[in-house]
């Protein structure tokens, strides 16, 4: 192999689908736009679709353009893990 040739990484035939779990529902709608675009920046660099092809085939083809699209509908189905930040109160008495 010379300096310049690309290893290549043949996938398993066999692959078994990966199974998410559900996430709690966010009833908060900043929340819902907050974790859907962290979700479409985690797409933008490559990460696998969670939508299972079912879903895909019954979207139409213009909602599946973007990755913030598709990133709004694995939020809308719970398929995206989140969780809130730990909040700390800093009170300055001076």
């Amino acid at each position: 192999m010379s300096e310049n040739e690309i290893p290549q990484v043949e996938a398993p035939v066999d692959e078994e689908p990966i199974v998410h779990p559900k996430a709690a529902p966010i009833e908060s709608r900043f929340l819902y736009v907050d974790v859907s675009a962290l979700r479409a920046k985690q797409l933008r660099r490559g990460a696998r679709v969670r939508l299972d092809h079912d879903t895909l085939d019954q979207l139409p083809a213009s909602k599946l353009i973007k990755p913030e699209r598709v990133a709004m509908e694995e939020v809308k189905q719970n398929l995206v893990q989140w969780d809130l930040p730990d909040f700390k109160v800093v009170v300055d008495l001076r």
